[in-house]
């Protein structure tokens, strides 16, 4: 190879490995924010919880119908609890008590990096063992947005919760990872996925399978409702479809068309409200609204 074409191709690798360093050094960054005051038409409790690995999960509480089961409601990648706010409400309004939490360095919960699930998880576990505290013997239901979702699929302790609702899951970090890079960088950009896998389980001190949820969704014994939409760039109709083939019995599929990677129950509205209402009460409630 002439000198000067093997310092070009070197020069290129190099610029490969820094895109490399640092789109998984901006990846997983910390999203905290501030998260203010709601209004008086729906009162909450600020609440702190500790977590395994000691950080202060912040959340709002909002109290339901006496013994009306309670739903922890876990938001995506970069967000906080107030993405699933309107959520909450519409819940609060079945009669059903709501925890909105901040996962695991996002919000008002420290936490040096996202982890795709993996530490976020703790704060799973750690909000589901505060409700079984506060709401002792009621049942509890779960609905986990993107990030959210992989945090509960991922929970080291089984949760034995009597619902669970995952919204735009992707089945493993290779293919979100994937998703993503052609979205930003076209065909060509999935050059850096295998410098990017390592960047992150350099970053996150383990093996990228340990974030794939496809390898633990059979380990969920709960009842599970999968929703995804038709135009989900970041994670497929057939990504969604094997993640369900891997998971276990009972459980149910929402495709909901036109949808893509963002908040289910602002496209689909009230059709939202009716599935979510119909799992819940079939599985938490146990008897129609």
């Amino acid at each position: 190879m002439p000198r000067r074409l093997l310092i070009q191709f070197l020069a290129f690798t190099l610029v490969i490995i820094v895109c490399a360093f640092a789109i998984g050094a901006l990846v997983t960054g910390p999203a905290p924010s501030a998260v203010g005051t709601l209004s008086t038409d729906f009162p909450v409790e600020a609440v702190q919880i500790t977590a395994a690995n000691g950080s202060d999960i912040h959340g709002w509480l909002a109290y339901g119908e006496r013994n009306g089961g309670v739903v922890l409601l876990a938001h995506s990648m970069r967000s906080n609890r107030l993405e699933m706010l309107s959520r909450a409400r519409f819940l609060n309004n079945q009669g059903y008590s709501v925890l909105l939490i901040d996962l695991y360095a996002h919000g008002e919960t420290a936490g040096k990096r996202i982890t795709f699930g993996l530490r976020e998880s703790e704060s799973i576990e750690a909000a589901v063992a505060f409700l079984r505290t506060t709401f002792p013997n009621q049942p509890i239901g779960a609905i986990g947005v993107s990030l959210g979702a992989a945090a509960i699929v991922l929970t080291k302790q089984r949760l034995n919760l009597d619902a669970i609702i995952l919204e735009s899951l992707h089945p493993t970090i290779e293919e979100a990872v994937e998703n993503r890079l052609k979205l930003h960088f076209g065909k060509n950009g999935t050059v850096l996925l295998p410098l990017l896998l390592s960047q992150l389980s350099f970053y996150l001190d383990t093996p990228v399978d340990e974030l794939s949820p496809i390898n633990r969704i059979n380990d969920i014994n709960s009842p599970l409702l999968l929703i995804s939409g038709t135009s989900d760039a970041h994670t497929t109709l057939p990504e969604t479809e094997r993640l369900f083939a891997a998971a276990r019995e009972p459980k149910d599929l929402w495709i909901i068309s036109g949808a893509g990677h963002f908040n289910m129950h602002t496209y689909a509205g009230k059709a939202y409200e009716q599935r979510i209402a119909d799992f819940l009460s079939q599985y938490v409630r146990k008897e129609r609204f």
